[in-house]
């Protein structure tokens, strides 16, 4: 086809294509010849053969949430039996414990709590920060500065400007799920509007907050709206430079009200990785995730312009209480990376390499992560 082959070659040059050629792209183009712009358009803009993960921990501050979107297996409505908040002191030894086995990076995602105003995000960020100062805090997301408005009676921008000052460092691509109306509304009819999300993403760049921008695909969605998606996201991007990488993973099916099996099948969503990397031309870094898909799938990602495979994560439970079972390690990870023939890096939350991994022979790990290994499974989840 070679007018789809032009449009390919255009993308993997640095051109930019329209939402129409994308949407061509990503229902027509064959997949050998998507995977190959896609990673020529990867070794133009790194020019080199690394992929990076990050060792970092989710934790999960409460399961309370007045959202309930129909996707989530993980909240519970306020008062209900099963519902929690983790205490402070908890929140803290979950936060040594990531410093002592080389995290870098925590990501605290919570449900809507009605109880928690901007006071509590306050003492929990500068109470973290003044205990581990190391670790970076890439946490809540969009969804959250608008609930945090609601119950404090604030602006978005007092809210990030606070959120800020007690100690986050960027905002987590949380929320995003799909920012199309007709099928947000579908999944998640009490959330804010994809425009809205966004509005609070443009407020974050704008105030010196960067974030990711992530893509929850297969709850129903059309290969238009998939696009769209990603239209509205690269408008944003054009106007603030704020989002530091786009995170694509897959719905995962069980323990919520949506049922049913998951929607986007492996290939769908190869697709939309490689599709990704040439539509984000002002996108630096993309995601593969194998959480929700698998290893064989994750690291074929490498192969479809990711370069990142996201975070050896220490804890995660909102995505895994949806039904995603796939499990690693930190040696995995990096097995899984030079499979690929590709060389693994650890990174920090602003992709700046860390440690290299050369030289097989020299991989380090620590007696620390070892036990860990082989106490607890590590997971991969979006970040």
């Amino acid at each position: 086809m070679p007018e789809l082959q032009d449009v390919l070659d255009r993308a993997a040059a640095g051109g930019r294509i329209s939402p129409a050629e994308a949407l061509e792209l990503y229902v027509h183009a064959p997949l050998q010849a998507l995977g190959e712009a896609a990673n020529a358009a990867r070794l133009r803009r790194f020019g080199d053969n690394v992929a990076t993960y990050i060792i970092d921990r989710n934790i999960n501050y409460t399961n309370v949430c007045v959202t309930a979107c129909k996707f989530c297996a993980f909240y519970r409505a306020p008062k209900h039996e099963e519902g929690w908040s983790r205490s402070l002191e908890d929140i803290l030894r979950r936060c040594e414990e990531t410093v002592t086995l080389g995290g870098t990076q925590i990501m605290f995602q919570g449900g809507h709590n009605p109880d928690f105003g901007i006071e509590f995000y306050e003492t929990l960020f500068s109470t973290v920060k003044a205990a581990y100062p190391s670790l970076t805090l890439h946490s809540l997301g969009g969804s959250e500065v608008v609930h945090i408005s609601r119950v404090s009676g604030i602006s978005f921008a007092e809210v990030i400007t606070r959120l800020k000052a007690a100690g986050l460092d960027s905002f987590a691509g949380a929320g995003a799920e799909i920012l199309v109306a007709r099928p947000r509304t579908a999944i998640a009819p009490l959330k804010e509007s994809g425009e809205t999300w966004l509005e609070v993403m443009e407020t974050a760049h704008g105030l010196g907050m960067e974030s990711t921008a992530t893509f929850m695909m297969g709850t129903g969605e059309t290969n238009a709206e998939r696009i769209e998606h990603l239209r509205m996201i690269r408008d944003v991007q054009d106007r603030t430079g704020g989002f530091r990488s786009f995170i694509p993973w897959t719905y995962q099916p069980e323990n919520n009200h949506l049922k049913g099996r998951t929607q986007a099948t492996s290939l769908e969503y190869l697709r939309l990785v490689a599709l990704a990397r040439l539509f984000f031309d002002n996108v630096k870094h993309l995601q593969g995730s194998w959480l929700t898909t698998g290893k064989d799938v994750g690291q074929l990602t490498l192969h479809m312009g990711a370069d990142d495979l996201g975070s050896v994560m220490l804890e995660e439970n909102v995505v895994s209480s949806a039904g995603a079972k796939h499990r690693s390690n930190r040696m995995e990870l990096i097995h899984m990376i030079r499979t690929a023939d590709r060389i693994p890096a650890q990174r920090d939350t602003l992709y700046n390499h860390l440690l290299v991994h050369r030289d097989p022979a020299e991989d380090p790990v620590t007696p620390e992560v070892r036990s860990h290994v082989s106490s607890t499974a590590l997971t991969l989840t979006p970040a």
